[in-house]
């Protein structure tokens, strides 16, 4: 996917010292979550992000050559058994999530926006609990699964009023369905079609 990088990012990209971090939303029952890779909390975009620290992980985000749809998984451990109960609750399938990625200035500062490395939608969530502490593991399948799900919509006046009430554009459709259009001069007789 094409991506707007500034130049203050493609210097940071290029310099010596790296210093990025993945930013990660993604929306449950009772709302969205913001989380980053950092400690402490970072204000961007309008959201108040929460740092997670080492505690949280995303795998890698692969891309390719060929139009292909592939998933991520984001990772959170360190959880109390207690709060099992509250994250499943809070977990629906096919909720959007997407993850940027930031980088910073050697000052800590954020270098313009974070640059949108993946989105789609959350798939399944796997939780394996050790001891007094569980990990949770939730599978993310990428938009691209959408161009697989048939579109069962048509070219006609009812179709059309679904999305725009009052629109006359799709009107005569059905009417021109068994209608002969001749192209250039008209038939003198029946026998000439």
């Amino acid at each position: 996917m094409p991506r707007n990088i500034t130049t203050d990012q493609l210097a940071a990209l290029q310099a010596s010292n790296l210093l990025p971090a993945l930013f990660v939303t993604a929306t449950f029952r009772t709302g969205a979550i913001y989380v980053w890779t950092g400690f402490g909390s970072i204000t961007w975009g309008g959201h108040t992000w929460l740092g997670v620290g080492t505690l949280g992980s995303v795998s890698v985000i692969e891309e390719g050559a060929t139009v292909e749809a592939k998933g991520i998984t984001l990772t959170l451990s360190g959880i109390d058994t207690d709060l099992l109960a509250d994250v499943l609750n809070e977990f629906y399938l096919g909720a959007p999530a997407a993850v940027y990625l930031g980088l910073f200035s050697e000052g800590r500062t954020l270098i313009g926006d974070p640059i949108p490395a993946w989105a789609g939608a959350m798939d399944q969530a796997t939780i394996d609990v050790a001891g007094e502490s569980a990990v949770i593991a939730i599978n993310c399948e990428s938009r691209l699964l959408d161009m697989n799900i048939p579109v069962y919509r048509r070219y006609t006046n009812e179709d059309q009023q679904l999305d725009y009430p009052g629109d006359k554009g799709l009107e005569f459709v059905s009417a021109i369905q068994e209608t002969t259009i001749y192209w250039g001069r008209v038939p003198n007789s029946q026998n000439n079609i």
